[in-house]
């Protein structure tokens, strides 16, 4: 009977560990965003350090996506940090407190 009980709550902790990683695997995904680069110190006044952010449109609205600060977007930084120019973006998307935050793995001039 312990073994039948034992085993139960262990497969229970596992299905639970489990349903709680589906979400962030779905996070994970790699997307490409092309936009306007800013500077969200400089240009938009909303922080009060230096931070990439990249502007788009979707469905009609402004959308901002900061960027994370890694060392792809630190050397990236300088390129728009005094003017807004139009970017590529390829990384993953998640949202920190009401915000969507890009942590990206490269980040380019858009052609």
């Amino acid at each position: 009977m312990k073994k039948i009980t034992s085993s139960l709550i262990a497969g229970i902790a596992v299905l639970t560990v489990l349903a709680s990683a589906i979400p962030s695997y779905a996070e994970d995904k790699e997307v490409t965003i092309t936009g306007d680069g800013k500077c969200a110190k400089c240009a938009l006044h909303e922080t009060e350090k230096c931070q990439s952010v990249i502007q788009t449109t979707e469905d009609g609205k402004t959308v901002t996506y900061y960027v994370e600060q890694n060392d792809v977007a630190k050397k990236f930084h300088k390129t728009i940090c005094q003017d807004s120019a139009k970017v590529t973006a390829k990384g993953t998307v998640k949202e920190v407190d009401g915000k969507k935050q890009l942590t990206a793995t490269s980040l380019e001039l858009a052609k």
